[in-house]
């Protein structure tokens, strides 16, 4: 946010101060916000367990067994005045890659940022910033996914100097660096770039970020991680914990 627009404004535009206590998802207790987020009721748990939990999700997923939790009337009522998701996702805007679906959460769990290639710009980073420093998320996950068409259309870019229509070559652009880093790598060159590309974003995310992502994840209170969707099996492959 620009250094101008004041806490009380920002809380008036975005409706926050509005949300009252915020109850939490069902496998995330609420409690007393931590130090770096807002005084609304955030979820209770670390990174880690936040981490654990997307991982027996897509589990279930992949393996065809989907609890489907906290999707029910009750569930919407419960979450109508307030969130405390425990997760925020950057992933693409594929209609293929679902969040919710394919770590099998529920309402009010995910904090999902979605682009064409799940690049970050700032209105991607602006919600980012929001989801940690006000709902108090413990966990960011860049996820790229198998045969990206965003990260294909920057390859034809680069091999190709390809003219793309409209405003798919500026959307692409934050691509480019990745593929040219990963072209020469052996395998399937847009997998490399879909994973490259993850990489990028999460090094920024981590080094290069703003204070209120850099300040939590120096106390342990914020883990950036990266990942890549496997379109054929459902698997999520966290690449990239540490």
């Amino acid at each position: 946010m620009h250094s101008s627009l004041t806490r009380r404004t920002f809380l008036h535009f975005t409706g926050y101060g509005a949300f009252g206590a915020a109850t939490g998802a069902a496998a995330s207790a609420v409690v007393p916000a931590p130090s770096h987020a807002s005084s609304a009721a955030t979820t209770e748990l670390t990174p880690d367990q936040a981490l654990a939990l997307l991982k027996e999700g897509n589990r279930a997923f992949s393996e065809g067994r989907p609890t489907r939790p906290a999707q029910d009337r009750a569930r919407r009522q419960e979450i109508a005045r307030g969130q405390a998701p425990f997760a925020v996702l950057v992933t693409c805007s594929d209609s293929r890659v679902a969040p919710e679906l394919l770590f099998d959460r529920g309402l009010g769990e995910l904090f999902i940022v979605r682009n064409a290639g799940n690049t970050i710009d700032t209105v991607a980073m602006g919600s980012i910033e929001y989801a940690v420093a006000h709902l108090g998320v413990p966990l960011i996950v860049v996820l790229g996914h198998e045969r990206c068409g965003a990260v294909q259309a920057a390859i034809e870019v680069v091999k190709h100097n390809a003219d793309l229509p409209g405003s798919i070559g500026q959307m692409v652009e934050p691509i480019i660096p990745a593929v040219l880093k990963s072209q020469d790598e052996p395998g399937d060159p847009v997998d490399n770039a879909v994973r490259e590309n993850v990489r990028r974003t999460v090094t920024h995310l981590r080094t290069s970020a703003e204070p209120m992502l850099l300040q939590p994840q120096q106390a342990g209170k914020l883990r950036v991680v990266g990942a890549s969707y496997d379109l054929d099996n459902g698997a999520v492959d966290f690449f990239l914990e540490t």
